[in-house]
């Protein structure tokens, strides 16, 4: 999706559920393991976490957060995967804190639900201020449509006890 790296490669083509280790053909995974040196990667207080800025940002502050070990995109997420989800959405908060953002009702974090991901593995967008985004990106980020969820949306589906399913989210 707008934002994601634009070399995909060949994560397309794994089990999304497949979840950690390594795939030199993920985008993410090399640029978690420091393998792409194009990307810069922020401070981060979590090792098994990584940071960096969207290659195509949808707003003035766009990072995406990823995990170093390979995990599938967040259609895979379940209730036991919550603590790596709130530690990715403290990690987004920090980074906007320490870039002198701290407006955090104008944040905007969520995932591209599949199969409108470029990437099968997770990662978390963090968009800042969401009042500046521009027209594609209102779209492309938008709240809780068949293609983009937020983490608190993603959270309380959790602690309902189900897990969403996108066959039943689309209609035709």
């Amino acid at each position: 999706m707008a934002g994601e790296e634009a070399a995909a490669g060949g994560a397309e083509g794994r089990d999304a559920g497949s979840g950690g280790g390594y795939d030199g053909k993920c985008v993410f995974c090399r640029i978690a393991r420091r393998e792409e040196p194009g990307t810069a990667l922020l401070p981060c207080e979590y090792e098994d976490l990584v940071c960096f800025r969207d290659i195509r940002p949808g707003a003035p502050l766009h990072y995406l957060v990823v995990p170093v070990e390979h995990m599938g995109n967040c259609k895979t997420l379940k209730a036991e995967h919550i603590p790596v989800v709130k530690r990715m959405m403290e990690v987004g908060k920090a980074v906007l804190q320490r870039n002198n953002f701290s407006d955090l009702n104008d944040v905007r974090m969520g995932f591209h639900w599949p199969p409108f991901c470029s990437i099968s593995h997770l990662h978390l967008h963090v968009l800042a201020p969401a009042s500046q985004l521009g027209f594609l990106s209102r779209l492309v980020y938008r709240i809780n449509s068949y293609w983009f969820i937020t983490v608190s949306i993603m959270q309380m589906s959790f602690s309902v006890g189900f897990q969403l399913q996108a066959e039943n989210a689309i209609s035709f």
